[in-house]
């Protein structure tokens, strides 16, 4: 019993939460001003301090 709950519930409400996860951290990413900080995340390793 408590398997079948526990596919039930990943098949309806896991695969939706899954979902949402990828759709927000996709805007996350194309949100206003991340290129910059991407960029300059990106350029770290290369500084010479």
């Amino acid at each position: 019993m408590t398997y079948n709950f526990m596919r039930e519930f990943a098949d309806s409400w896991g695969l939706l939460a899954m979902a949402l996860f990828f759709i927000g951290s996709v805007a996350f990413a194309l949100r206003p001003g991340s290129r910059r900080q991407a960029g300059e995340a990106a350029q770290i390793p290369l500084k010479e301090d």
